[in-house]
């Protein structure tokens, strides 16, 4: 009996276990499975989960100072271009347009004053002219009765009183044709000078319209509005609050700007190129279904554009591999793109070989 027993255990223990090397078997074909897959994967398409979602974001600043009174929006909400978003009072804008108005009316009524300035040394020019013409007619009179009595006092036939009289109403036209003539000279000079202080007139109405195009575009600046369609954010402005010109007031996140930043090591860039088919897996939703299109390269590593630019050319050199930003257009539903927001993780992979 005990020899039985015995016996059963040695065939026992020289039956072969045959369930490790089935094990190791499946596991064996499992990994070849997955290798190969991952080469023809790899081979296909060149991956990096260093990506994020990138979007337009417009600033908004105040381009006046003074106090906000009226705020028409509410923070994280949808607004439109040009929607009027922030109210500054307008009272001191309206009251400095006013004066440049009223000088500009000044600068007009000089304006007309200086015509008339015109026209009237026309008319003394005009004057001064006639009165040349005369005096040039009574000196050729003059001036013949002078050569008659001159001929005349040789025989005789006048005194020398005559003759002298002649000779001395010759010398007074002569004299009064001259003035005349200086007269006339200076009538035209002031018509000169009218019509240049006229001109100058010109460009002070011109200044003074320029200052009521100024007036009014500082007015127009107390509207503080949307400069595109989007989602306003980093609200901060409140009512009454006194702002100063060039301070930040809101930011807006610009409707369609959505797009991908994906940071390519420098050794993947051989095979991608502008116009490939992106595959994209969103972080927050990874049920959602995006794809995209390569668009372009940055000109310069990310190193590079940062605030300390690394310089190999001190201390000790660390060979790194170095991270290209590319940019991806996002392609996919109206519903899906507009639930993704600028600084969401994404994973990309781009398809190099169809």
């Amino acid at each position: 009996m005990a020899k039985a027993h015995e016996t059963q255990e040695t065939e026992t223990k020289k039956k072969p276990n045959k369930v490790l090397p089935i094990i190791l078997g499946v596991i064996l074909v499992a990994g070849i499975i997955f290798g190969v897959k991952e080469y023809i994967y790899f081979g296909k398409h060149v991956d990096t989960d260093d990506a994020q979602i990138d979007g337009d974001i417009s600033p908004v600043v105040s381009r006046v100072s003074g106090y906000v009174d009226s705020v028409n929006f509410e923070e994280n909400t949808h607004v439109n271009k040009n929607q009027l978003l922030v109210k500054i009072d307008d009272k001191d804008y309206k009251i400095k347009l006013e004066q440049a108005q009223a000088a500009q009316t000044g600068a007009n009524a000089n304006i007309n004053v200086g015509e008339s300035q015109i026209f009237v040394n026309d008319a003394s020019s005009s004057s001064a002219k006639a009165q040349v013409e005369s005096a040039a007619a009574r000196l050729d009179k003059t001036k013949k009765d002078y050569l008659r009595y001159a001929n005349l006092v040789k025989d005789g036939s006048v005194t020398q009183q005559q003759f002298d009289q002649a000779k001395a109403d010759l010398e007074v036209a002569q004299a009064n044709y001259q003035a005349s003539k200086d007269q006339y000279k200076a009538a035209q000079e002031q018509v000169s000078a009218t019509k240049n202080q006229l001109k100058v007139t010109h460009t002070g109405v011109s200044q003074k319209q320029v200052d009521v195009d100024y007036a009014k575009l500082q007015l127009s600046y107390t509207n503080v509005l949307s400069p595109a369609s989007g989602i306003v954010s980093k609200k901060n402005v409140q009512l009454g609050q006194l702002v100063q010109a060039g301070q930040t007031l809101f930011s807006i996140v610009n409707d369609n700007s959505i797009y991908i930043t994906a940071n390519f090591k420098e050794t993947q860039l051989d095979k991608i190129r502008d116009g490939q088919k992106v595959e994209i897996d969103v972080d927050a939703y990874p049920d959602m279904k995006v794809s995209g299109k390569v668009y372009n390269f940055s000109p310069a590593t990310g190193a590079k554009f940062s605030l300390l630019p690394p310089d190999n050319a001190t201390g000790n050199f660390v060979k790194v591999v170095q991270r290209v930003p590319v940019k991806i257009k996002i392609s996919g539903s109206k519903e899906d793109i507009e639930k993704l927001r600028p600084g969401m993780s994404v994973n990309v992979s781009v398809i190099v070989k169809d």
